[in-house]
């Protein structure tokens, strides 16, 4: 395999780990945990992982002698930076238990696991992927672990391999079911420990003990110093507005995030359009109205972030959106007899007055979105939309509008970008290879130790590494009841941006100042060597909720 010159001094990094996790370690008990919400059904379903306390590690005076641990690994969901080190910590961890463990990767997710199709990990493997993005080590899917025939079929590969204990990493969907499969295997008394480690780039998974999802940190620098980029490049031609597309369906951390470290014109956050009940309307007037002003002081450039899965928490939208699913669900087969030239007037005939006059404002290509690209449950995929073309389509509608009207005077040229699988499987900055490396380490620990339904946790983490706090957090103490597909199921709760949380507080009082003037801020391309002011810093949204 040729390697870049990056990857080569890369390799040669010694990820920074808490003091506790150098030499012996002891785990210490903390309070017994309750679930974050619905608690008597969430102990119901999980009797024997329910209200386990929290976990800590610490220096141990002397290392107890252990015997070899056959370990294995998934990785579960979307890539998202750091992924490898989590299993090269993990490799690292049982190693120093006792040299003669051993770790096993199952091959493109879950699918893996039940499949049987896996592969030993050894050194010289472990050794090619240290500090290195992405995820094909062993290769990640989607498939759900939610049946008990799954677990008995997986049972039986880890039975064959002797393997202990079960590593999950992947986001708060993939928790849940390492969380469920846990409480399974130690129900049947399986002699099978499942441990979780917190991952996706979306940041939708934290709490007080998960500071944040791994990935996350790499993500919206490579995010940023795009955008960057582009701003600079906007202030050099002074003729476009941008609008940029970020990921991030559930929760809006990433566009927040990269607000915070790009301080663009306008940045949309989904969760304060849903608070406010806005409309599409009152967006497109939001931006319009920046526009405009800038255009009165001479300048006709700007940027704008917009958060993927904005539509789905615009209010009217998301009527629209149920009222087409619930109409297309039960007259499928007459809607695609229908002409296609006729297909809009026929939708608009059969919705409510209002999600009908909302369907006709829509740009053609957005409006046909809506109607055909549907996934296999019959909801449209609103990932799909181009959210971006929607918003400069109609902010442009708006301004000839004014212009008409004698209110507009300026010139109005976008451009359109979507920044999502670019940031996916970057080389890990510093703080997501010494992150995840120690939630790896950790959860060798967790291991170790005999636990099982735990995520591997580590806080502290504005701090220098040395203080970082290591430990491990019940997985059923994050969970829920949550309504999916008809049904009340426990998962984990997704944390979304907070309006009266630190980072979004400081995006709100800086907005304006940004929306008018040119305030740019140029992160420039991630650092690996160097000052650790440069090299080391934490996202912005970490350093606000800390306080540091």
């Amino acid at each position: 395999m040729t390697k870049s010159t990056l990857q080569i001094a890369r390799a040669a990094y010694e990820p920074k780990v808490p003091a506790a996790l150098k030499g012996a370690v002891k785990a210490v008990d903390g309070a017994k945990t309750q679930s974050v919400a619905d608690q008597s059904e969430i102990e119901k379903l999980f009797p024997n992982t329910y209200g386990m306390p929290v976990i800590t590690f610490e220096s141990a005076s002397e290392k107890v002698e252990t015997p070899a641990i056959n370990a294995g690994v998934i990785l579960s969901g979307g890539q998202a930076p750091g992924g490898h080190n989590v299993i090269v910590g993990l490799f690292d961890g049982l190693k120093a238990i006792n040299k003669d463990s051993r770790l096993y990767g199952f091959l493109m997710g879950p699918g893996g696991l039940v499949d049987h199709n896996y592969m030993e990990l050894t050194a010289d493997i472990i050794d090619e992927y240290r500090n290195t993005g992405g995820f094909d080590m062993i290769g990640s899917g989607r498939t759900k672990l939610e049946e008990t025939a799954q677990y008995d079929k997986g049972l039986e590969i880890l039975k064959q391999l002797d393997i202990k204990a079960l590593v999950i990493i992947g986001g708060d969907d993939s928790n849940t079911n390492a969380c469920v499969l846990a409480e399974y295997y130690k129900a049947n008394g399986s002699g099978v420990q499942v441990i979780g480690c917190p991952k996706t780039i979306d940041g939708d998974l934290k709490n007080e003990q998960i500071e944040t999802s791994f990935g996350f940190d790499t993500a919206c620098k490579v995010y940023s110093e795009v955008i960057g980029n582009i701003q600079r490049d906007c202030n050099s031609a002074r003729k476009y507005w941008h609008f940029i597309k970020l990921m991030g369906r559930s929760a809006s951390h990433i566009a927040l995030e990269c607000a915070l470290q790009t301080q663009p014109n306008v940045c949309i956050i989904s969760e304060e359009v849903e608070a406010k009940e806005q409309s599409l309307d009152d967006i497109i007037i939001q931006i319009a109205t920046v526009v405009a002003k800038r255009a009165e002081q001479g300048n006709n450039f700007g940027t704008v972030l917009i958060p993927e899965g904005l539509i789905e928490f615009i209010p009217a939208m998301k009527r629209l959106i149920a009222e087409l699913n619930d109409y297309l669900a039960h007259h499928e087969a007459e809607f695609k007899n229908i002409d296609k030239t006729e297909q809009r007037a026929y939708i608009i005939s059969k919705l409510s007055k209002e999600n009908a006059d909302l369907y006709a404002s829509l740009p053609e290509g957005v409006a046909r979105q809506l109607t055909l690209d549907r996934d296999p449950h019959g909801n449209v995929q609103v990932s799909l939309i181009e959210t971006e073309k929607l918003l400069a389509e109609m902010v442009s509608n708006r301004l000839a509008e004014w212009k008409a009207e004698g209110k507009y005077k300026g010139k109005f040229a976008s451009l359109v970008h979507f920044f999502g699988y670019e940031g996916r499987c970057a080389a890990p900055s510093n703080y997501d290879a010494d992150y995840c490396y120690s939630l790896g380490y950790t959860a060798s620990c967790l291991i170790a130790a005999g636990k099982t339904g735990y995520m591997s946790s580590i806080r502290n983490t504005t701090a220098p590494a040395s203080e970082w706090i290591a430990g491990g957090i019940p997985v059923t103490m994050m969970m829920n009841m949550e309504k999916r597909h008809g049904e009340m199921k426990p998962v984990i709760q997704k944390a979304l941006v907070k309006l009266d949380g630190a980072p979004f507080k400081t995006f709100a009082a800086n907005r304006d100042n940004w929306a008018f003037n040119t305030e740019y801020v140029y992160p420039g391309p991630i650092q690996y060597f160097g000052p650790t002011e440069v090299c080391d810093q934490t996202t912005k949204t970490l350093a606000l909720e800390q306080a540091k």
